[in-house]
């Protein structure tokens, strides 16, 4: 947001004055707020919009006292840590007219923004199946409250699973679910301790997590019936005995198969599957050019796209491009599949 001309950061606010005075500092205006109370941030009549960048069980709360407050709300993704929590915002947003978007800003990388692309031409047709990834070999966060179930809600299936579902849900353009079964594991996370956990290459870094402090999932996987009869499976993990080129590039990725054609964006690039000359073809879309992901990757920041439309939506210049709506749809999948590893049982949807 930073980059954004037609934006000035103004308040930051962190319980940490440190962090929140360094963030003022490095992306601020030169008389730029800081807060340890959101409430006292919210009140002040300048502001008009805020993020909310805070662990998943506070996203709900702060986000609808900000949009009772008269503030758009960009918040950070999952929508919410639970489907009453997302439902909830979505009611807050309705009786207060403040605009609510969530950040998926994988929906942006250049491979997934061309995927969107050639099935809009059509290429797929009748799109029936799906698979959405994201998996990790020896990738748990171990920084921030990622493994801390009470501030989080979950573990990689609402951190990173989330991404791959958004994904899948919006190239299918089907957000009419049916039924979710799933199951999810707390194995290799509470297991592996520091001379059993191997190298964790999410960084780069030979870091090692508290497996004694660890007490979410390591990994989950779900299989979402929609409505219209398509299949979607979904696969997220942070440790999973698994190849890390075995599906998954490591990165959010999507395979889908209709009645036309099938791609999918297993190695960075668009792989369009489809008959040519009555011949079984491979078609490569794109270039591959790996996503900028701050923290992650080398190298100065490009403009961020989702920056770019959040901003002009504030300035009434065009729509959100990620609706609250479709996030919690994402949510209630999410959750369902934590509830259906719970009970064992499917969830049905209204």
């Amino acid at each position: 947001m930073a980059q954004e001309e037609a934006v000035e950061l103004v308040a930051f606010c962190d319980l940490i004055p440190e962090r929140a005075e360094e963030a003022a500092k490095k992306y601020g205006t030169p008389d730029a707020k800081v807060y340890t109370d959101y409430h006292e941030l919210l009140a002040d009549p300048e502001i008009y919009a805020v993020h909310v960048l805070t662990p998943n069980v506070s996203h709900c709360q702060i986000s609808c006292d900000a949009m009772r407050a008269g503030k758009h709300v960009l918040c950070e993704k999952p929508m919410a840590a639970t489907k009453e929590d997302a439902k909830k915002m979505l009611e807050v947003r309705d009786e207060t007219g403040m605009m609510l978007t969530i950040g998926y800003q994988y929906r942006h990388f250049p491979v997934n923004a061309t995927a969107k692309k050639v099935i809009e031409d059509g290429w797929l047709g009748d799109i029936y199946y799906g698979e959405a990834s994201l998996l990790r070999r020896r990738g748990v966060p171990t920084w921030g409250v990622f493994i801390d179930k009470e501030k989080q809600g979950g573990g990689p299936l609402i951190d990173i699973g989330t991404h791959a579902l958004d994904l899948t849900l919006w190239m299918m353009n089907n957000y009419e679910v049916d039924y979710v079964v799933g199951t999810s594991f707390e194995k290799l996370g509470r297991l592996l301790d520091a001379e059993t956990q191997g190298q964790n290459n999410y960084r780069g870094e030979p870091d090692v997590w508290n497996h004694e402090s660890y007490d979410v999932e390591d990994s989950a996987f779900g299989m979402i019936k929609m409505k219209n009869g398509a299949v979607i499976n979904l696969r997220a993990s942070w440790a999973l005995n698994m190849a890390e080129d075995a599906g998954c590039n490591g990165q959010a990725t999507v395979n889908l198969c209709g009645t036309k054609g099938g791609l999918d964006t297993i190695t960075g690039v668009v792989r369009l599957n489809h008959v040519v000359a009555r011949q079984t073809a491979i078609t490569t879309v794109g270039k591959k050019i790996a996503p900028f992901i701050p923290g992650f990757s080398a190298g100065s920041a490009p403009r961020s796209k989702e920056a770019e439309i959040w901003t002009k939506a504030l300035a009434g210049e065009g729509d959100l491009f990620v609706t609250a709506d479709q996030a919690y749809v994402v949510t209630r999948i999410l959750d369902a599949i934590y509830e259906s590893s719970r009970t064992g049982k499917p969830v049905f949807f209204d």
